[in-house]
């Protein structure tokens, strides 16, 4: 490193980056005009336990009557790409005392990039921050002033200020600035008398500015105005907007040599620092969960606090040149990188530590002696405390799980004793549930269908319970009227053979009773509240998992997972949708819904043999006056940021809906713009039942319009339309194309998702997997039952105690003489004719199986 050389360091996706400004080495007979700025990329090898350069790049600049300076460098995000980038403000001075700063952009292929550039008649020394844009924010002259990249012009606040203690992102609002400023009493009288107090009495007040929208914000959520006078850095833990309130956890240190923890603008803790004089304070999340505050001095001293029950300070260190926070060791979470000052070693990160103050512990082979702990055996006491407290987690969790068990046994017990009594009161035979359906799972191996001894139970277990309607609604859609029949958890039956009609129940000698309509089946897959239903596992996993073939109108929902495991809820419904104009001649209709299905029996030869069956669900009656006062309206209102639509409303709107899935792929620009498209310009707002579905609440043809966008990485995403009909779905892309950069490829996805296509097709061979077995296992029964052994008609094999042949060598030779026999005639008893009707249907089901498989292949292959 030559002298006069400039050194700044930055952690970036991991690595360590190592800004360097110098001069290039002179040639004789040439001027010296030029300025390099150097950047390394320095990863640590786990191996060696050092850091190995990984790459460069260098930046040349003109330096003739030039003073060039780095003056900060950051990670922000490029407006553009939407990739968050490192960045390096650079100085350049003239002799005319004219400064010119310019901001570069570093990017993956150690190429610089000149993001904007701006003069001034002075130099920035206070409250120099680079924020997202990217964009540069600083004071001067009690005066808050910023430019970006998009507009490469110097803006100023309308505010003035005294300091500028934390520039980051808010929910809702964008880039804000909290800083402080002369206290500023309001002369109407219904502000908040405490506040008021507190400004008067301190003389000074917190404040928030939000860059974008250009308003200020009530900073009380941060911190009392009380400590404006004491608070030189802040750091934004968590921010979010909760029942239209800003709820916010953050950290401050003061000028009293002291870390403070405030959530909601209250003060929640309290540590004193070791050292005097506190700059900048940041955060890391270790592997074990814990959070930490590093907290720099002004004497190049570092400490670190610890959050759990209180903050205590858990290490701190001395003559420390630089601090970063990152993963460093690639284990996941995040560790603490310490440069120390080594004036006896030219080489860059040459003195160094890794840690998390716990199991990750590196460094480089200098023996420190400013690493000076809190107290005497504060990490090993914490690990023990830890492992005790994780012991403790593990036994509670365990507890609270049996107790669920517990009371999932007892609810079982209790609906089945509700469904027992009603099949007694209406005078049915009560079915009690199967070993699956219990959770229980088999001693033996698992054979989808069992040998002639099993018959009986599996009969039993074959037949259709009764009660599985659960609900009959109608909803009025547009022209269309929908009608759902919502079938119970324990309705198990193939959805292709589920079916609703609609038949009039009144005098229409005229027409025909029955109603043309279209059905439609739709199985939502909610997860409970994370209250309901633990993080662990309440059933015992069964040892196959069998999925239902869904058919090319199946509407499949993924609800958000609040918790690590959840039970879904395996409710479907069946919908019939008809057109609504017909029926209102007749002024007021009553119509008869009627549930078909196909119920599965089984014969003596093990063949399943289905059976139409036809239920009635109740009635609907439809009347003008009804329609009219909207009886039977779909009500999609908003409500805190969410749609209050009930769970029907969302299923109607669904089932008049037409289906389309686009893939949309970005080579060089990450995919945030479509969030921002469907929350901003298409007014979109997620359904309260169903997260993952916004509906549109734009006026005009694109209202009712249901989104699903699903992101499978940065640049590349699935965007699902429920529209009306094609001018809708042509509107939305149209809107959607002028937002999306050029580089985009927009898709549609004819047959699907590949996922739900795969899905599919694991369960069509799994179908026809089985239908051959049961074909097997049919035969083989039949062999059992009728079949006699050998050539010789009416001779089977005969079970003579074994012991009474083995009491001498004639009963021995007898005895092997008749095992051979009997293993012949075993092998002979494979060789059977089958009926040829039985082999016919054999072979239509094969076929059926084979050609649902070979059809699922074909769209597969066309995604």
């Amino acid at each position: 490193m030559l002298l006069g050389e400039q050194e700044q360091f930055l952690s970036y996706n991991g690595e360590v980056l190592i800004f360097q400004l110098s001069k290039p080495k002179h040639v004789e007979g040439t001027a010296d005009k030029t300025m390099n700025l150097c950047v390394r990329r320095m990863a640590f090898n786990r191996d060696t336990k050092l850091f190995v350069q990984k790459s460069s790049g260098v930046f040349s600049m003109r330096a003739s009557h030039f003073k060039i300076e780095i003056i900060c460098c950051s990670c922000a995000t490029d407006s553009r790409t939407g990739i968050i980038l490192p960045c390096i403000l650079m100085k350049k001075k003239k002799r005319n005392n004219v400064v010119k700063y310019f901001l570069l952009l570093l990017h993956s292929s150690n190429q610089f990039e000149q993001s904007f550039h701006f003069k001034l008649d002075y130099e920035l020394k206070e409250d120099i921050r680079l924020f997202t844009g990217p964009s540069v924010l600083w004071r001067h002259a009690n005066k808050l002033f910023y430019i970006s990249s998009d507009t490469c012009t110097v803006s100023s606040a309308p505010v003035q200020l005294s300091s500028v203690v934390w520039t980051g992102e808010i929910e809702d609002e964008g880039t804000v600035v909290l800083g402080i400023r002369t206290a500023c009493l309001p002369e109407s009288e219904d502000e908040d008398e405490f506040s008021t107090s507190d400004r008067a009495i301190w003389g000074s007040e917190f404040f928030g500015y939000a860059i974008a929208t250009q308003k200020m914000l009530t900073a009380t959520c941060f911190m009392p105005h009380a400590y404006s006078r004491v608070v030189s850095s802040v750091y934004v833990c968590k921010n979010e907007v909760l029942k239209k309130q800003l709820r916010i956890s953050l950290v401050a240190i003061t000028n009293k040599n002291q870390l403070i923890w405030f959530q909601d603008g209250h003060p929640k803790g309290v540590c004193e620092l070791p050292y005097e004089k506190p700059c900048s304070v940041k955060t890391a999340v270790t592997s074990s969960n814990d959070l930490l505050f590093i907290v720099s001095f002004a004497s190049r001293n570092i400490c670190v606090v610890q959050k759990r029950d209180s903050l205590q300070v858990a290490s701190k260190w001395q003559n420390v040149k630089s601090v970063l926070v990152d993963d460093f060791i690639g284990s996941g979470s995040e560790q603490l990188l310490l440069l120390f000052k080594d004036d006896s070693n030219t080489e860059v990160l040459s003195a160094f530590k890794i840690t998390d103050l716990g199991e990750v512990n590196y460094a480089s082979c200098i023996n420190y002696k400013h690493d000076v702990p809190a107290a005497e055996g504060l990490q090993e006491n914490g690990l023990l405390t830890v492992r005790a407290l994780e012991t403790r987690l593990q036994a509670g969790c365990t507890s609270v799980r049996e107790l669920q068990q517990h009371l999932g046994l007892k609810r079982r017990v209790i609906l089945e004793s509700c469904r027992a009594l009603i099949d007694l009161v209406e005078e049915r035979t009560h079915i009690l549930p199967t070993a699956k359906e219990e959770g229980l799972v088999s001693l033996w191996d698992d054979v989808e269908n069992p040998p002639h001894s099993l018959s009986k139970e599996t009969s039993l277990a074959s037949k259709v319970p009764e009660h599985f309607i659960e609900k009959l609604w109608q909803r009025v859609v547009g022209d269309s009227l929908v009608v759902g029949v919502k079938l119970t958890e324990s309705f198990y039956l193939s959805l292709s053979d589920v079916s609703l009609s609609l038949v009039m129940d009144q005098d229409t000698s005229s027409i025909s009773p029955i109603i043309e309509c279209r059905n439609k089946i739709i199985k939502l897959n909610k997860a409970f509240s994370a209250l309901a239903v633990s993080s662990c596992q309440i059933e015992p996993p069964p040892k196959k998992m069998k999925l239902d073939l869904r058919s090319k109108n199946d509407l499949k929902k993924e609800f958000p997972k609040r918790c690590s495991r959840v039970q879904l809820d395996g409710a479907k419904t069946v919908i019939a949708v008809t057109s609504l104009a017909p029926l209102l001649a007749f002024h007021r209709v009553c119509c008869v819904v009627l549930l078909h299905m196909k119920k599965q029996n089984r014969r003596n030869d093990s063949l399943q043999e289905r059976k139409k069956i036809t239920v009635l669900c109740g009635k609907i009656l439809l009347t003008l006056e009804d329609i009219s006062n909207g009886k039977y309206s779909v009500k999609m209102l908003r409500d805190n940021s969410y749609c209050t639509g009930s769970m029907e409303d969302i299923l109607a709107v669904l089932a008049v809906s037409v289906r389309f899935s686009f893939q949309i792929v970005s080579s060089d620009c990450t995919l945030t713009p479509v969030n921002s498209w469907l929350l901003g310009e298409m007014e979109c707002t997620p359904f309260k039942e169903c997260h993952d579905n916004i509906f549109c609440h734009k006026a005009g043809n694109v209202y009712g319009t249901v989104f699903n966008w699903t992101l499978k990485n940065p640049f590349e995403g699935v965007l699902t339309l429920f529209c009306r009909n094609l001018t809708v779905l042509f509107q939305c892309l149209h809107s959607l194309t002028r937002i999306l950069p050029p580089s985009c490829d927009v898709k549609l996805l004819r047959s699907g998702s590949k996922s739900v296509l795969t899905e599919q097709l694991a369960l069509a061979l799994e179908k026809e997997m089985l239908t051959s077995r049961s074909s097997f296992f049919s035969k083989e029964s039949k062999a059992e039952n009728s079949l006699t052994w050998g050539n010789e008609p009416g001779k089977k094999i005969n079970d003579a105690p074994v012991a009474s042949l083995l009491d001498s060598e004639e009963g021995v030779q007898q005895f092997r003489k008749k095992l051979q026999n009997e293993r012949e005639e075993s092998v002979l008893s494979m060789n059977q004719t089958m009926n040829g009707v039985l082999y016919q249907k054999i072979a239509l089901k094969i076929a059926e199986a084979q050609l649902s498989s070979d059809m699922i292949v074909g769209r597969l292959s066309k995604s």
